[in-house]
């Protein structure tokens, strides 16, 4: 078979080649450097059809010998390091261009735009070095902790949403009635550790309400240990599943936002859901949380489960139900306040961004 030229186009940077090969489907890649010559060979669908196809370049200045390429549906993408820094008048030893070869103007940059490139580098790098460590040289112990703190409960919320969407798929409604048995043990360690954040924010390690913070921890465990973890009657029902699931997905999106947040950065997309996922899915949260509650007064009734008891004059027993009644007051006014508080962070967080454009 006849190897045919390829189109390939180039850019450069003060340190790489770019060279992108128009070939789609391509197999049998050859690409090397030998005596500063690029040598390309592979088969594939080019200007001309299915064949094979080649090239050779010489390059105005020494390369190094390791070459990287990546084969994509559509082309060919190839990486040459330059053995010095600098600038190259053109690309080939010869003055005259080869025909095949045109500038890459998706990639194309002159010499001032290349330097202004490296520079936004360097300041986002040093940006990012700057936040991991203080003005002696250490990493920061606040910074360390606080992303290891959210980094362990991405991790845990994660597992959590992702083994239950895998037993939903997998096991249909069955996986609804033990998500209690399936999933508790980690649930209570996520939820355990999450009195850390009442602490954090109590001794100003984060920038965050106090009241805001206790009020969502101490309705979670609530629920959690007192209505799941200690009536056995409610593990199988499926108020369990709704619960989990709401508070893992709020969390996937917020733990991420905030280990981001400890290195002064952030992802456009992120900050977005952390600051509007809240409002489909805190008032969820806080139904099934209610529905739980409400659920499981008859069985507290039945059980005298944390009952007080009272003076034969006065009856037999306090039943627990009407501390849960009481509960369910105090827990709409919690959620009331938590809701406002998120309120007022989404309006203070995009306009302030608004201002800042």
């Amino acid at each position: 078979m006849m190897a045919l030229t390829p189109l390939v186009y180039w850019a450069q940077r003060h340190e790489k080649i770019y060279l992108r090969v128009e070939l789609t489907d391509a197999q049998n890649i050859d690409a090397h450097v030998h005596e500063n010559i690029l040598h390309f060979q592979a088969l594939g669908h080019g200007v001309k059809g299915q064949n094979l196809y080649e090239f050779s370049i010489e390059f105005l200045l020494p390369v190094k010998s390791q070459v990287a390429f990546k084969s994509t549906q559509r082309q060919v993408n190839i990486t040459v390091r330059k053995n010095q820094r600098g600038w190259w008048e053109r690309l080939t030893k010869q003055e005259r261009k080869p025909l095949f070869l045109a500038p890459d103007f998706d990639r194309w940059l002159d010499e001032s735009d290349a330097e202004m490139e490296i520079r936004e580098k360097e300041e986002r790098r040093n940006k990012w070095k700057a936040s991991w460590h203080n003005e002696n040289g250490y990493i920061s112990l606040k910074t360390g902790f606080l992303y290891t703190y959210n980094l362990v409960q991405y991790l845990g919320f994660s597992w959590i949403f992702v083994n239950m969407t895998i037993r939903l798929l997998k096991f249909g409604e069955d996986s609804v009635y033990d998500t209690f048995h399936t999933i508790s043990g980690v649930m209570f360690f996520c939820q355990i550790l999450a009195a850390v954040e009442v602490l954090n924010a109590a001794f100003g390690l984060v920038r965050t309400g106090v009241i805001p913070t206790l009020i969502q921890v101490l309705g979670r465990n609530f629920v959690l240990f007192i209505i799941f973890g200690c009536l056995e009657e409610m593990q199988n029902k499926p108020v369990v599943f709704f619960a989990f699931y709401l508070w893992s997905a709020i969390e996937i999106f917020r733990y991420p936002f905030y280990m981001l947040g400890c290195f002064n950065s952030e992802w456009k997309i992120l900050t977005w859901l952390r600051y509007s996922l809240w409002m489909p899915l805190y008032p969820l949260g806080a139904l099934a949380e209610a529905v739980a509650v409400v659920q499981s007064i008859p069985i507290f009734d039945k059980s005298n489960l944390f009952s007080i008891p009272l003076p034969k004059a006065m009856g037999t027993s306090l039943s627990f139900s009407y501390f849960l009644r009481a509960y369910l007051v105090v827990m709409f006014l919690g959620i009331f306040i938590n809701l406002r508080h998120l309120y007022k962070q989404r309006q203070k967080r995009f306009r302030t961004k608004k201002k800042a454009h």
